[in-house]
């Protein structure tokens, strides 16, 4: 379904299989949803050392944006039409948006490990561009 866009951007260019399989492509070949799998990874293990009295505000929040770049481009993929797949993209751009606008308030109360904000931010960053020029190419 994808193909003609997969050939054109690295961010959709599909990641060496480990056991030399080939077969149909799937949005797990994504190398940008596979980054956002590592971002939302990295999210979990930032706010595990958050205050209790933010496991329903800040944490839970953090969490949720972070998981949903990861799924909308996912759900994207799985459907119809180029125009839907640059929608959720869309959609993904935004809730990495609001991740790094959320480390950045973590970041001025003081919450969480700093080399784990850190990396969150870095990977949120490395993120946020691959899902721009992965728009730009849809």
């Amino acid at each position: 379904m994808m193909t003609g866009i997969r050939a054109q951007s690295t961010e959709l260019s599909p990641a060496p299989r480990k056991n030399g399989a080939s077969g149909r492509h799937s949005y797990r070949d994504l190398l940008v949803w596979q980054r956002s799998i590592q971002l939302s990874v990295a999210i979990y293990r930032f706010t595990a050392d958050f205050p209790n009295a933010e496991l329903y505000g800040l944490t839970a929040q953090l969490r949720r944006a972070a998981v949903s770049v990861a799924s909308n481009i996912a759900e994207g993929y799985g459907r119809a039409t180029k125009g839907e797949f640059r929608q959720f993209v869309g959609i993904a751009r935004g809730s990495i948006l609001e991740v790094q606008t959320q480390l950045e308030i973590a970041k001025q109360l003081g919450f969480g490990k700093e080399t784990q904000r850190r990396a969150a931010d870095a990977l949120a960053e490395e993120t946020g561009k691959m899902t721009w020029a992965l728009l730009q190419k849809l």
